[in-house]
């Protein structure tokens, strides 16, 4: 995963008050293993700011990544 990625977290993170399936972009990369990820709300509107490990992320995606 890579900066500015679009993902879904995998589970519940109750400390941050994020649901499993809760859509963030990838803001930031703290380690190999851990990145810095914004939710927002359709406005726009930050609603939490959270590092997480990537293994707890799925990343999503808008066009197909390989061709059949």
């Amino acid at each position: 995963m890579k900066l500015l990625d679009v993902v879904a977290t995998l589970e519940d993170v109750p400390s941050a008050h994020l649901a499993k399936g809760q859509v963030g972009t990838i803001v930031d990369e703290l380690s190999k293993d851990v990145v810095l990820v914004e939710f927002a709300d359709l406005g726009g509107i930050t609603y939490a700011l959270e590092p997480l490990p990537v293994s707890k992320l799925m990343e999503l995606r808008h066009t197909p990544a390989m061709v059949a």
